[in-house]
């Protein structure tokens, strides 16, 4: 029922999403939905949380695999480019929209997001100041400028494929590969 509700909210958003639609999509009467989230909101909660443990997973699993850390880089920048242009909807990333739509105004939405970027950005510390040890980057600027640039690069590049071609996007990631190593 997760999935369902993740699946229809990642479509309209939160705000065009009525509790009819919460129903036919996941199959509970409105009582039965009431009675398993105890509400809207409650429910979105739960889809939101499925979503980002499920992608912060992958994203951490790709940065800590083995290999040259720039092609762990590389991954990563391939990995959302391949979701963000799997649908062709290209629905884009849930925790961005959710963060898009409604952070200003609901700190649960505001709190989750900034626990994924927390997350990933801890990946990425790890995964540069590693390489910078090992002398695959270059220790010219500090690991966590790095990492804060790396990061812009691929909030931007992901809330770009909302509206670009796969091409463009594929030629974003290049670049901030380039400019990291």
């Amino acid at each position: 029922m997760i999935d369902s509700a993740m699946e229809l909210f990642w479509e309209t958003g939160y705000e065009a999403c009525s509790t009819e639609d919460l129903c036919k999509q996941t199959g509970l009467g409105r009582g039965s939905l009431y009675n398993a989230y105890g509400s809207k909101h409650e429910l979105y909660e739960q889809a939101l949380l499925h979503y980002h443990e499920i992608g912060i997973q992958a994203q951490i699993e790709i940065l800590q695999g083995q290999g040259p850390i720039k092609d762990r880089l590389r991954a990563l920048l391939d990995w959302a480019i391949q979701e963000d242009f799997a649908n062709e909807n290209r629905r884009g990333c849930l925790l961005i929209n959710a963060a898009m739509e409604r952070a200003q105004r609901d700190p649960l939405v505001e709190r989750l997001f900034k626990r994924h970027v927390d997350l990933l950005e801890q990946a990425l510390q790890q995964a540069i100041e590693t390489g910078q040890m090992s002398g695959e980057i270059s220790r010219t600027h500090q690991a966590s400028d790095l990492v804060h640039l790396f990061l812009g690069n691929y909030y931007g590049l992901r809330v770009l494929n909302a509206a670009q071609n796969r091409e463009r996007a594929v030629q974003m990631a290049k670049a901030t590969l380039e400019i990291v190593f």
